[in-house]
């Protein structure tokens, strides 16, 4: 059956809908739950410039900030107020929300938009299906369902764009956040990935990898891509303009599942977390200021992974296994195998903070010069904050 959608503007005149940008603060957060009771956590997610971040329960929602690590506030809707998935709008009072869990707060085929300083949902966004992922922009609501994405225009909730996409049942889809839009998703073929241009009206197909694409990166700008697969062994970044792989870097030999890909803010860095508990950090060679030809020429002879370099070392094929030729991981931290965790770089250089569905925040920094294993700076569970506060 087609997924279609209806679409409800409650309030479509209101100036926050047209310009979010009222500042999100509670300093006196009321919340009616048991403080002694912990939730169930459902979901984690960053914010666009990694300055905080949501946590979905089965009765709400918790904002925190993460550099100095605090909760802003909380929404507790009650026991039957599961919250699935936030989506956050930098720091302002729009929010968009999917409900989750046992006991939803809302059907999970809606998306909720939130208007935080009214404490009232706003407008909404159903569909046929249930709702596997929301990215906001400033300009655009991107909602990903299991087959189609959606674009709509933020002002007046007018669908812009529909995307058909093979099987998602993860939500894989990411947007820039600065400058002109750039949306990035699976395409309709295992391990193709689709790169949207606005502005510019152009699409590019990237085969990325031979196996299912299981994570997805952008950088704030759109022009690099980083892209995983379900074999979990080898991360590929490309440029999003003209699909040329750019590097090629390997979190390790053996499977593994890759749960979160994130840039640091120069696109100097990469990092990966998967479920063998080990959160990498690899050293990129490109240079986010050059884009096409000029890019790969400039990284081919110093970038082992480019498709020339590698193609060097053919006369060692069937004599030393891939992996030499791969390009390791500079820096590493240890965390518990099995349990996802969610990644993204610190404002502070060469930090890196973690996000497990334990409740877990680490904050770690790498000495970007030897490498070798992280340094611990911080660790709270936010799920218990009586006994790490």
């Amino acid at each position: 059956m087609s997924h279609s959608q209806t679409l409800t503007s409650l309030v479509s005149t209101e100036p926050d809908v047209t310009l979010p940008i009222q500042p999100l603060i509670a300093p006196n957060p009321v919340s009616t739950s048991d403080p002694t009771r912990i939730p169930t956590l459902f979901h984690v997610s960053f914010n666009q410039d990694s300055g905080c971040f949501a946590a979905c329960t089965d009765r709400g929602f918790h904002i925190f900030n993460c550099d100095p690590f605090r909760e802003i506030f909380r929404r507790d809707f009650g026991p039957c107020g599961g919250i699935g998935l936030v989506s956050m709008l930098f720091r302002c009072n729009i929010l968009a929300f999917v409900g989750g869990g046992p006991d939803p707060l809302h059907p999970i085929n809606k998306v909720m938009i939130w208007d935080d300083h009214q404490s009232r949902c706003i407008g909404e966004l159903s569909f046929r299906s249930e709702v596997k992922g929301v990215r906001l922009r400033r300009d655009q609501i991107v909602v990903v369902l299991g087959h189609r994405i959606f674009v709509y225009n933020f002002a007046d909730l007018k669908v812009l764009h529909q995307i058909e996409t093979i099987p998602n049942p993860k939500g894989l889809c990411e947007v820039s956040h600065s400058g002109t839009m750039v949306l990035a998703c699976p395409g309709l073929q295992k391990g193709q990935v689709r790169v949207e241009h606005y502005a510019l009206k152009k699409t590019k197909f990237i085969m990325a990898h031979d196996s299912r694409i299981v994570c997805l990166a952008l950088t704030q700008d759109g022009r690099l891509l980083a892209t995983a697969s379900s074999k979990g062994t080898l991360v590929r970044v490309f440029n999003t303009l003209d699909g040329s792989l750019l590097q090629e870097v390997r979190r390790g030999a053996d499977r593994a599942e890759i749960y979160s890909l994130a840039f640091s803010h120069t696109a100097q860095w990469l990092a990966v977390s998967s479920d063998k508990g080990t959160v990498h950090v690899f050293n990129l060679k490109v240079d986010s200021g050059l884009m096409g030809h000029d890019r790969l020429h400039s990284t081919s002879e110093s970038n082992p992974a480019s498709p020339k370099a590698l193609s060097s070392l053919s006369i060692f094929k069937g004599v030393l296994p891939k992996y030499f030729s791969s390009e390791w991981s500079v820096a590493q931290f240890r965390l518990p195998e099995g349990l996802q965790h969610a990644v993204a770089f610190g404002h502070q250089k060469n930090t890196i903070v973690i996000l497990g569905l334990d409740g877990s925040f680490y904050r770690c920094q790498f000495d970007s010069a030897t490498g070798g294993e992280m340094t611990q700076l911080e660790y709270y569970n936010f799920l218990k904050p009586e006994e790490t506060f």
